[in-house]
């Protein structure tokens, strides 16, 4: 029963995940046409002629999918056993868009949010966590402290999933609620990634018992 209910979430589990690179890859196609009237920009015709959030916005777009995309190999107990090398490239390209392409360009974006700054915010809170996340990941992974690798990729894979549960709850907002613009950008902002953590976190305590459980049978 345990092991039909795991394979039955993992391919629930991979399954959304499938969608939503789908649709964050339908995006990037559309943004690689650098029309400047489509989907969000039409939002941000205010700020196109600013190069330096132009540019920012593209880094963020086009290296942002990837990291989604990581999810794949990352949390893959078979292709961590079978291909080690795979996970630890994948791994590193993970870290190096974030923390290096994708921190200082959100940055400047979670600067020009809309929303005021209730949303500028979030964002700023968003990127940091992150950030930082991101980094305590990496650097558990080279102390070999794998335990704290996982605990930390989960938390920062939370916030880089936060890119398609934003979107979700805006058209979730939008049907049920029908808010004005400004007051849907500010609540948006908080919730596409504050839930995501929360269940990361019960997640992660949820495996935590599990293994002391595990190690509490076999000390007996």
């Amino acid at each position: 029963m345990k092991i039909t209910l795991t394979i039955l979430s993992s391919f629930f589990v991979y399954l959304v995940l499938s969608i939503a690179t789908l649709l964050m890859v339908r995006l990037t196609i559309d943004y690689s046409s650098f029309r400047t009237d489509i989907h969000f920009l039409q939002h941000k015709q205010a700020y196109l002629p600013n190069t330096c959030w132009r540019v920012a916005f593209y880094v963020h777009v086009f290296s942002a999918t990837f990291a989604l995309m990581a999810g794949f190999t990352q949390f893959s107990d078979y292709i961590l056993k079978q291909y080690k090398a795979v996970h630890r490239w994948i791994g590193k390209t993970y870290v190096a868009v974030i923390l290096i392409l994708n921190f200082p360009a959100a940055m400047i974006m979670a600067f020009y949010a809309n929303g005021l700054w209730p949303s500028r915010l979030a964002f700023i809170i968003l990127d940091c966590g992150w950030f930082y996340f991101t980094y305590r990941a990496y650097a558990a992974a080279r102390r070999k402290d794998i335990a704290s690798h996982k605990r930390f990729m989960i938390r920062s894979y939370a916030l880089t999933f936060s890119a398609i549960t934003l979107r979700t709850w805006k058209i979730v907002l939008l049907h049920t609620f029908n808010p004005d613009p400004l007051t849907l950008y500010m609540i948006q902002a908080w919730i596409g990634f504050v839930p995501n953590l929360l269940f990361a976190e019960w997640l992660i305590r949820r495996q935590k018992k599990s293994t002391n459980h595990l190690s509490q049978v076999s000390k007996k």
